[in-house]
């Protein structure tokens, strides 16, 4: 896997060293454009499942659970296509991880950018 993998917000400008523009958000954006979202590719199902979501609530005293669980969904055979998609990309190209979460650090694209690049394995 590659160790080029960033995330941030997809209201950010986009920029040059982003390389490939992967929204990872299960539902589109508020108040952004699809014109006006500069994505290369959305992979919807790399998203935690809504229950999860709605369970998190972005409360930052979750985020360790949430971690768990969320990675206990990326290993689901429905979500196979999806995750072996967004591996495909993170071995080829630079990649940035988009979503629309105010705090990025506490987020499934923060989870994803440490899984794809390994730095998962010594926190579980």
């Amino acid at each position: 896997m590659t160790k080029d993998v960033t995330y941030r917000r997809i209201y950010e400008e986009s920029s040059p060293e982003d390389g490939r523009r992967v929204l990872v958000d299960r539902v589109w954006p508020r108040g952004m454009r699809k014109a006006d979202a500069r994505i290369d590719e959305w992979l919807r199902d790399v998203a935690p499942s809504t229950e999860l979501r709605r369970w998190y609530g972005h409360e930052p005293s979750r985020f360790a659970e949430f971690r768990r669980r969320y990675l206990t969904e990326l290993r689901e055979p429905a979500r196979r296509q999806a995750v072996d998609r967004l591996r495909e990309i993170a071995g080829h190209d630079r990649l940035t991880l988009l979503t629309a979460t105010r705090d990025v650090e506490h987020s499934q694209a923060a989870v994803l950018a440490e899984w794809l690049t390994g730095a998962e394995t010594s926190r579980t």
